[in-house]
């Protein structure tokens, strides 16, 4: 009955505000009211307008699919495992194989429609790649100097699949970064980078004794703090995607019909911008390591 009774009165708010504009636009003309002073009118005329037709799709769509109106949000904090060719994987898993099969998809678009094209002028596409090749490969060598190209491609890789993945959530999935396996994983390969490098710099007894310094009696400590590095990570990263994640979900949840434009807005940050600002510390953090490993 409520839908019904709102969505009777949206439809003389859309009317009102519709008119109104137009007795603003038809006083701007006559010169009855200024240029500046009509604008603001026509703004709130508009506004008024917008809110009419935005009570009316929320209203037919809890009239017409009745959407659940639980006040419970139902979550679990280890994705869900399916069945596939008699083995039980995790959904992660299968959402990070689709995040990678995005990613070889492009490489190759790429790779045989702009790549096999270049020239020694770059312009278009040409120019945007060599651009993020140039800036990943000069912030690597900024934060970790030294390192070699190796580990340029290998943080430009991680970075676009866990852009990729944070992606997934657009569309309503679970990002795989959402699962603290997942992101334990990135982290662990993190902490081999670091000794890989560490060990290439110094040598094996290089390294132990960096651990060692200024005295031997930090060495135990220094090689504590050493394994809470990926564990450190991992929780960061696995905190900050599940508490988007579930956020978002709230939203969607407390607004039940009337979830229409606005989760999209609130998912502009919570599924792009705060994805990439977490892929920016992940990548930082991880070239800081791995730059007093080999100082």
């Amino acid at each position: 009955m409520l839908n019904w009774i709102l969505l009777g009165v949206s439809v003389p708010i859309i009317v009102a505000g519709y008119l109104w504009r137009r007795r603003v636009v038809a006083a701007i003309v006559s010169g009855n009211v200024t240029e500046k002073r009509g604008r603001r009118f026509k703004i709130l005329a508009t506004m008024v307008s917008v809110i009419g037709v935005y009570i009316m799709l929320t209203q037919l769509i809890g009239i017409v699919f009745h959407p659940d109106r639980s006040t419970e949000i139902d979550f679990s904090l280890w994705p869900q495992r399916v069945s596939f060719l008699g083995f039980s994987l995790s959904i992660t898993v299968i959402y990070t194989w689709v995040a990678m099969a995005l990613l070889l998809v492009a490489a190759l678009i790429l790779r045989f429609t702009v790549v096999s094209r270049f020239t020694d002028m770059p312009k278009g596409a040409q120019n945007v790649l060599e651009t993020v090749v140039e800036v990943v490969g000069k912030y690597t060598n900024a934060q970790a100097h030294g390192t070699g190209e190796f580990l340029c491609s290998y943080i430009l890789s991680i970075a676009s699949l866990m852009l990729m993945c944070a992606l997934l959530e657009l569309f309503r999935l679970r990002p795989p970064t959402a699962d603290i396996t997942m992101t334990f994983a990135l982290a662990f390969m993190t902490f081999i980078f670091i000794n890989v490098y560490g060990v290439k710099r110094k040598g094996t007894f290089g390294r132990l004794r960096s651990l060692a310094s200024p005295t031997p009696v930090v060495f135990i400590f220094r090689v504590i703090s050493e394994i809470a590095i990926p564990v450190s990570m991992a929780c960061r990263l696995f905190g900050n995607m599940l508490g988007g994640m579930i956020v978002i979900d709230l939203l969607y949840m407390a607004l039940g019909s009337g979830a229409v434009g606005i989760p999209s807005v609130a998912g502009l940050y919570f599924n792009v911008f705060h994805p990439m600002m977490q892929t920016f510390i992940f990548v930082t953090l991880t070239l800081t390591f791995i730059n007093e490993a080999i100082e």
